[in-house]
């Protein structure tokens, strides 16, 4: 199984924080985020993993390393322009050998079963399936609109025109793709994946929604960074579940 994390973003919204070190890196419970994200992989059975640079790549590089620290083989696909998740990913797909791949947002702090995840992508034959929480401002983080099935309808708006019953939700920056769905992503250019599935909806493709229930944080903003601090140091989300230390410092 394949994974990919997106840890190229410029981290605007946590600056001065992110003006000397990348999101990726900055630590929760005295542990960067992306060693989190790397251990949650692990422990479900991703042992090769795509990591996009852009932003003071080079700490993140020097940091994590080739990934054999945690038994894992980390392969980096360095941006010298950053292009934003669907160009991003589309530059990393000739490390996914035409292989599913799931994709974890860096600034995501989460704890979640990601084989039942899988389970579930592979057993509906989906083209992605889209990790969803239902959140009562899920029109703020982007409304994701789910019908029947577990079939998502429409993505902030866009997809199918039909009228339907659809449950609110928000899209949780964890997700999984099928290749096929990054034949019409630009080379090169920014662009977001969002318009890959948008594309996909409308033409009936299988793009699932799976709901989350369990520990989620965007460490986005200086305020969300904080409450995932106080989470952690409140056991609300713990490391040692991951069943692996972190890296001696």
């Amino acid at each position: 199984m394949k994974a990919m994390i997106l840890a190229a973003g410029l981290g605007t919204r946590l600056r001065p924080l992110t003006n000397t070190i990348p999101k990726p890196l900055l630590p929760i419970a005295g542990t960067p985020l992306i060693v989190w994200n790397l251990l949650l992989l692990k422990r479900h059975g991703f042992q090769d993993v795509v990591i996009n640079l852009h932003h003071l790549g080079p700490m993140i590089e020097q940091a994590v390393g080739t990934g054999s620290r945690y038994g894992m083989r980390i392969t980096y696909s360095r941006e010298p322009v950053i292009l934003g998740t669907g160009g991003g990913i589309k530059q990393a797909e000739p490390n996914f050998s035409g292989a599913p791949v799931l994709i974890l947002n860096g600034d995501t702090l989460v704890e979640i079963d990601l084989e039942a995840l899988w389970t579930f992508h592979r057993q509906r034959n989906a083209a992605a399936t889209l990790v969803l929480r239902s959140d009562p401002d899920a029109a703020g983080w982007g409304l994701v609109e789910v019908g029947e099935e577990n079939r998502i309808v429409r993505i902030t708006g866009r997809g199918l025109s039909e009228p339907t019953v659809t449950q609110p939700r928000m899209f949780a920056g964890i997700h999984i793709l099928n290749p096929r769905l990054l034949r019409e992503v630009p080379k090169g250019k920014a662009s977001s994946i969002i318009d890959a599935y948008v594309s996909g909806i409308q033409r009936n493709e299988t793009v699932l929604g799976y709901d989350h229930q369990g520990y989620w944080s965007d460490i986005g903003t200086p305020e969300r960074y904080g409450q995932a601090e106080h989470d952690a140091r409140a056991g609300k989300i713990e490391l040692s579940r991951r069943n692996l230390s972190p890296p001696a410092s």
